[in-house]
């Protein structure tokens, strides 16, 4: 009798959402559930992260409808405890929503991709300065100076991020249907020349 080697699947992408003063969790649903992607909501524990998820929304993998089941990742009070419990489960190709830099620069770096909730996709080639930039803007804070800071969040924003989230997420979804493929391939080549 032979036995047949099994391969792992190739992991599917999975949507974070940085839940933290999110202000666009409820957009980031909608398109996980029209994409059909797994998604977390993390946070910290004083948060009701349930509000947002629909009762009808699947809450595990078993009842996952077209790939999308919703999670949510409680995490204790405290300074970056989300953006650590992100990062402790994130995987190469996983999409993360955050307004965090720091956060962002972890995800860039574990080879995912991030988006700030304007709509900002963080990039690899200009991450670092912008590491750079808020560090000066603490320094100045620190010393009793005053920074620009950001505008308050409007519709515009809003439609940005729905329209760059929407392209991210499905070309993570691409990308892991390659993979798959590709790992399949290599799989049927194996068995092939095992024959």
């Amino acid at each position: 009798m032979q036995t047949v080697p099994t391969t792992a699947a190739a992991p599917t992408p999975t949507l974070f959402i940085d839940a933290d003063a999110c202000p666009v969790t409820r957009e980031a649903l909608d398109i996980a559930r029209r994409r059909g992607i797994h998604t977390v909501i993390a946070g910290n524990s004083t948060q009701n992260l349930q509000r947002r998820i629909r009762r009808d929304d699947p809450r595990d993998a078993a009842s996952a409808r077209r790939g999308f089941w919703v999670e949510t990742l409680d995490v204790s009070v405290g300074a970056d405890a989300a953006d650590f419990a992100i990062v402790e489960r994130l995987q190469p190709g996983d999409v993360v929503v955050t307004q965090d830099i720091g956060l962002a620069s972890m995800v860039l770096g574990r080879g995912a991709s991030a988006i700030g909730v304007r709509g900002h996709l963080y990039r690899k080639e200009t991450i670092d300065m912008q590491l750079f930039i808020r560090h000066e803007e603490k320094k100045v804070r620190r010393a009793g100076g005053k920074t620009g800071g950001f505008s308050a969040f409007d519709d515009d924003d809003r439609e940005r991020f729905v329209r760059n989230l929407s392209p991210l997420i499905h070309d993570a979804l691409k990308s892991a249907a390659q993979a798959a493929i590709r790992q399949s391939t290599t799989a049927d080549d194996s068995e092939t020349k095992q024959l």
